[in-house]
């Protein structure tokens, strides 16, 4: 690059001096040939005060309008000639001065050869002068790339110098800078990720080995047999579910899910999920009530935005107290539809609120995985409204349960699109 911006650097230069000479030897070879054509003038015009004046007293009479040629001599010198036709004593008479055009172009060579003499001096000079600049002016652009050579996975946390921050090296430093930020965070995402997958995998695992080695002990009973097999079913659809997740969450990444699209009133799909959960509901000694007037229409995939529901509404089923109501209320409002699951549970502290919705992640660690889950279900609840151009939120309080609200835009597309990634 340094070389290609000297190169262009000494071509321009090179072009511009060219035309600076250029124009100058032009405008002096003007200059000199109107000097001597002044010059001519005034010796023709002595010239005519040296002729005998007409009889009446009066000068020669002028016949013709001037005429300036360049000629050359018997000898071959160039000459510059003034000549026009008189009237002298009633003869008709004509005057030619001519005066040698050597001296002026002995000087407009002395100066061309000046010019063109100092111009390729110039031009090394401007060249090293400009290589060195470069060089300069791509010192940081070096140190920046030596830099970014060193950064491995393991030391993310560098940053890139930044010399200037205010101009055009310095932003570019700036842009990479915080692109290594979230690409520090991505890492850091996905380590947390595959140490949760591999804590949540490991568990149900461990459970079947456990529950097979206790199998082959000594002569379990029919009844035992049965337990022992009922647990490994029990580990496997735990095991299944979570890998399904994870491989919706994965295409959801990808942009491979293609949400097929369709008008849905809000609140038959609300009733649906909670006459679906109502006898998790009843385990707990809990109630599910629905509230809402009216259908709220929204275009959204039918089965994902139930999904989603159900993993908001399942939640709210495990953190609330037993012999608890979990309200659901429903409603349009403006251009948008909502859904509110209203529980009685802990509440949740400001600086979980929006960790929850990552994924794997539990406020309570030592929660067992009956009751919290693997993590993952608020995670696949928020991208769900978000491709559909939705929001999700949540209100809470230590102690006061929590209200999470759903907000869907009732104008939606006419047809299946990809969703995004989830966010």
């Amino acid at each position: 690059m340094r070389t290609r911006l000297t190169l262009w650097y000494v071509a321009v230069l090179s072009g511009a001096l060219a035309l600076y000479a250029g124009s100058t030897l032009a405008f002096l070879h003007v200059s000199l040939r109107e000097g001597l054509d002044r010059s001519l003038g005034a010796e023709f015009e002595r010239v005519e005060d040296l002729l005998t004046q007409a009889p009446d007293g009066g000068p020669p009479t002028s016949t013709t309008a001037w005429s300036l040629t360049s000629v050359r001599a018997a000898s071959g010198s160039p000459l510059r000639a003034l000549s026009r036709a008189q009237e002298l004593d009633g003869r008709r008479v004509l005057i030619r001065v001519a005066v040698s055009e050597q001296p002026v172009r002995a000087e407009w060579r002395e100066v061309a050869v000046g010019l063109l003499s100092g111009l390729p001096l110039a031009v090394a000079i401007a060249g090293l002068g400009g290589h060195w600049l470069a060089r300069r002016a791509l010192a940081p652009i070096d140190r920046m790339a030596r830099h970014a050579e060193r950064l491995t996975a393991e030391n993310l946390g560098e940053r890139l110098p930044v010399d200037n921050p205010e101009d055009e090296l310095g932003h570019l430093a700036r842009v990479f800078n915080a692109s290594l930020g979230r690409i520090e965070e991505s890492f850091a995402r996905l380590r947390r990720f595959t140490a949760d997958v591999s804590h949540e995998l490991r568990t149900p695992l461990t459970a079947i080995r456990s529950v097979g080695e206790v199998g082959l002990g000594d002569h379990p009973t029919e009844h035992e047999y049965r337990e022992i097999v009922g647990s490994i079913l029990e580990e496997s659809d735990r095991l299944t579910l979570l890998v399904d997740t994870l491989l919706s969450l994965s295409r959801a990444d990808a942009g491979e899910v293609g949400l097929d699209i369709e008008p849905v009133d809000l609140l038959d799909l609300t009733r649906e999920v909670a006459a679906h959960l109502a006898v998790l509901a009843e385990e707990r000694n809990q109630r599910l009530t629905v509230e809402g007037t009216g259908p709220v229409e929204v275009r959204v995939d039918r089965l994902v935005l139930r999904q989603a529901l159900v993993n908001v509404v399942d939640n709210a089923i495990k953190c609330s107290p037993q012999a608890s109501t979990i309200r659901i209320l429903v409603n349009g409002e403006g251009s948008e539809g909502r859904i509110e699951v209203i529980d009685r549970g802990p509440g949740i502290a400001p600086e979980h609120r929006e960790r929850i919705f990552e994924r794997f992640y539990r406020i309570d660690r030592g929660r067992s995985r009956d009751q919290g889950g693997a993590g993952l279900g608020l995670s696949l609840a928020r991208w769900a409204v978000t491709a559909h151009g939705g929001r999700i939120e949540v209100e809470s309080g230590d102690g006061q349960g929590s209200t999470f609200r759903l907000s869907l835009p009732r104008a939606g597309p006419t047809a299946a699109f990809a969703a995004g990634p989830v966010p």
